[in-house]
C-alpha cells in the first residue's frame, strides 16, 4: 500500500465510486445525492493546495482503495489552525488497515503544515469509526443531537478532537506545495516515495 496526494483528474472516478454507496446506502454522509466524477475532481482541486487530500493505492495497477482529506472547520480567520478530517475506504478492503494508514499519514502531514487541532464528526451509531478515531488519539468532545434527517430518521453526530501541536503561538501555515517538499512530509507518507504533486489549476 502506498499513500500519495490525490490527483483531481486521474483519481476522481475512483473517489466518486468509493463515496457513492456511502451516500446512497448509509446515513454516514449527510449528502443525499452522490457527487458525479466532475464534482469529486472539483472538490479535490478546491481543497488543494491549502489542505491535503490523500489516497491509498495498492496492487499492480495501483488502484485507489480509499481516501482521506482535511478542510477548514469554519471560514473565519481565527479558526485556520483547526481542521475537520474525513476518511472513506472501499467496502471491499475495509478492516485491513487502510483507514488507519490513511489517517496516520493525514495527521502527520497536517502537523508538517502547522495545523494544531483536528476534528471529526461521526454519524452515530458507528462503532468501527469511533474505534478508529479513538485508537488514533481522538477524544470525544460532544454530540449534536438529532441534527440530520436522512433515510426516514433523525441522526446524532458525535464530535471527536485530536491535538496536532501544543503551542501558545501557532506558526503561519504552510501550503501543501511548500510542505510536500520537506523530508518530514515524505516521512509521513513514505520515506522511499517522493511526493508527486498534482496540478492545482
Amino acid at each position: 500500500m502506498r499513500i500519495r496526494l490525490a490527483d483531481p483528474a486521474a483519481d476522481a472516478p475512483r473517489l466518486a465510486e468509493i463515496y457513492r454507496p456511502v451516500v446512497e446506502e448509509t446515513p454516514t454522509s449527510f449528502e443525499e445525492r452522490p457527487p458525479e466524477v466532475a464534482e469529486m475532481g472539483r472538490r479535490v482541486r478546491a481543497t488543494l493546495p491549502s489542505h491535503p487530500w490523500l489516497v491509498a493505492v495498492g496492487g499492480d495497477e495501483e488502484r485507489v482503495m480509499g481516501y482521506a482529506y482535511a478542510g477548514p472547520v469554519r471560514s473565519r480567520p481565527a479558526y485556520r489552525w483547526s481542521v475537520e478530517v474525513s476518511v472513506y475506504v472501499d467496502a471491499g478492503v475495509r478492516r485491513r488497515g487502510v483507514g488507519r494508514r490513511l489517517y496516520t499519514a493525514l495527521l502527520g502531514v497536517l502537523e508538517v503544515q502547522g495545523f494544531c487541532r483536528a476534528y471529526a464528526g461521526i454519524t452515530l451509531p458507528n462503532p468501527p469509526s469511533v474505534a478508529l478515531h479513538e485508537a488514533l488519539g481522538f477524544l470525544p468532545v460532544g454530540i449534536y443531537r438529532r441534527v440530520g434527517f436522512k433515510h426516514g430518521a433523525w441522526h446524532d453526530v458525535g464530535w471527536w478532537q485530536r491535538s496536532l501541536a501544543e503551542t501558545d503561538e501557532p506558526a503561519e501555515l504552510r501550503s501543501v506545495v511548500d510542505a510536500a517538499s520537506t523530508a518530514a512530509w515524505r516521512d509521513a507518507l513514505d520515506p522511499d516515495d517522493p511526493p508527486r504533486l498534482p496540478s492545482f489549476d
